[in-house]
């Protein structure tokens, strides 16, 4: 094959991805942090899935159109640091093949060695090691050894050789990743995509295997909605079961039952799909969490639905508005209080795509829109969300957290313009200290530290500096290395999993050791124990 056109070329973007589908449960594996995240591979997957849609119905030989949808539909649904860096690197495919019907071996080289240099463009601060430097040494090797003569499948062999090569030296970059003992996960990730689509040049397009469906939809026949009525969160999620043997799923219909209504539970082999309407969707993805590891989390606020959609009108045009994002009822309520007219459900282990901003951007209806992504593996598509709208002033806090995202909105102030709101709530990042609880979920060393699967840590920053079976000691030890002289006010905001009177001992220690005010916050929030803030 010397030269591939649009449906040669739609052909091996799909082999890519279901090679991608097939694999990404071990590209979260490779995951370094052992937090309940949003992980690389489920994220690369629900991205590159978007695009896929994109092309299913799209017929035409013209490569460039083919590059061009798939590219849009990767920008639409990017999700996550590395979904935004897999959407970037296909943007420049794109603006490489744009307006040829056919490319030859060496086209193609240059479209990857393109989408490098996209994808670079893309990250404020590129750091090697990562699918960035996979993606560059990888195409600037090929296109250095392609000749006219080559075939298309050699520069899938080349790019397929050459990105193993990138990846095994990932580790030697990252010292992180050398301490786990693994490579980056996303250089990881792009090389299933290269084989698979290398894989079509040769055997044809790679069948989708079994394993989680990340991008599954509930049949609605298997509803049972005897819904009456109250709102609450839609609450679906995928658990990968520890032991399939000992499943009961009348137990899991049973214990969902106690908390909500609407139920569905689908199980195949040791994956079970989990759909509920509840009004604590914590409590749920506990009853997750004790059978095995949660693959995808997805939870929408049914009343804030309802409510912004009322007589499907859009409200009338604002001047600013800010979005947020955010889980947990009282989380939510908080950012509401602080002037929040948005909330986008997620953060931790359920990354909101570049869609779901626009979207958000489009229902606030105003004229100027400032958004608080409150993690940092949501900031980049935020950002991508704001390069996309054109008609609306989108300003991107880079908030990391919950604490800092709160701290910028107590900084927000009416009576200032826009430009100067902006500037006073990134300021406001630096004058807290956040830090979180949670849990393990992999046995691992982090930071010299040896971690135990569902042991609690206590997080400052990308740090564990506190871990074991005791929650409440964990937390005590997490302030302690918060805490210092300066220190006037701290934060604890606590999750849906933690009873008051350990909230109440762990604040009374802190008042009893240090001259610090504590305030207390029932967020509500799965997953993380406690949101802490030191001012």
């Amino acid at each position: 094959m010397k030269r591939i056109n649009g449906s040669e070329f739609k052909s091996m973007l799909i082999s890519g991805g279901n090679n991608l589908f097939n694999n990404y449960p071990d590209i979260d594996a490779l995951n370094v942090f052992p937090v309940p995240d949003g992980d690389t591979g489920t994220n690369m997957n629900l991205t590159y899935s978007s695009g896929i849609k994109e092309i299913a119905n799209l017929h035409t030989n013209n490569i460039g159109e083919v590059a061009k949808a798939f590219s849009k539909g990767l920008l639409m649904g990017a999700r996550g640091n590395s979904g935004v860096i897999t959407s970037q690197i296909f943007k420049g495919i794109s603006n490489e093949l744009e307006g040829k019907e056919a490319v030859t071996s060496v086209d193609l080289a240059k479209a990857f060695h393109t989408g490098s240099k996209v994808a670079y463009k893309a990250v404020l601060k590129p750091v090697e090691g990562t699918i960035l430097t996979v993606i560059r040494e990888s195409s600037d090797k090929t296109l250095k050894d392609v000749k006219h003569s080559n075939k298309i499948q050699d520069v899938l062999e080349m790019m397929v050789d050459n990105a193993n090569e990138s990846l095994k030296k990932t580790p030697e970059l990252l010292p992180v990743l050398k301490e786990a003992g693994v490579v980056d996960s996303g250089g990881y990730g792009l090389v299933k995509i290269l084989e698979g689509m290398k894989a079509y040049c040769t055997d044809g397009i790679v069948e989708r295997g079994g394993g989680a469906d990340a991008t599954f939809v509930l049949d609605p026949d298997n509803f049972v909605d005897n819904h009456d009525g109250a709102y609450g969160y839609c609450t679906e999620f995928i658990i990968m079961l520890n032991d399939a043997a000992k499943f009961n799923e009348q137990k899991l219909k049973d214990n969902l039952a106690k908390i909500g209504d609407s139920i569905v539970v689908v199980n195949d082999d040791d994956i079970v799909k989990v759909h509920v309407h509840a009004l604590e969707p914590g409590k749920a993805l506990n009853y997750g969490t004790a059978l095995g590891d949660l693959v995808k989390i997805k939870i929408e606020n049914m009343q804030v639905q309802a409510d912004n959609n009322e007589n499907f009108k859009k409200p009338e045009v604002k001047e600013v508005a800010i979005i947020a994002v955010s889980s947990g009822e009282g989380v939510n309520d908080m950012f509401y209080d602080l002037r929040v007219d948005h909330i986008i459900g997620g953060g931790q282990t359920m990354n909101p795509s570049t869609n779901d901003f626009i979207e958000a951007i489009d229902k606030v209806n105003a004229k100027k829109v400032i958004i608080l992504p409150n993690n940092s593996n949501i900031i980049l598509a935020a950002q991508q969300a704001k390069d996309v709208v054109e008609e609306v002033d989108v300003q991107v806090i880079p908030s990391k957290s919950i604490i800092q995202g709160m701290v910028a909105c107590i900084n927000y102030n009416p009576s200032l313009d826009f430009e100067e709101n902006v500037e006073a709530m990134t300021d406001a990042l630096s004058t807290v200290k956040d830090g979180e609880v949670t849990y393990a979920v992999k046995d691992t060393i982090f930071g010299g530290r040896k971690l135990s699967k569902n042991d609690f840590m206590g997080i400052l920053g990308k740090d564990v500096v506190s871990n074991g079976k005791n929650r409440k000691e964990v937390t005590k030890k997490l302030t302690e290395a918060m805490i210092n002289d300066d220190s006037e006010l701290v934060t604890i905001i606590y999750g849906d999993d933690v009873q008051a009177a350990e909230v109440d001992s762990i604040a009374a220690y802190i008042e009893e050791k240090y001259d610090v005010e504590v305030e207390k916050v029932e967020g509500k929030q799965p997953l993380y124990s406690y949101y802490i803030g030191v001012e």
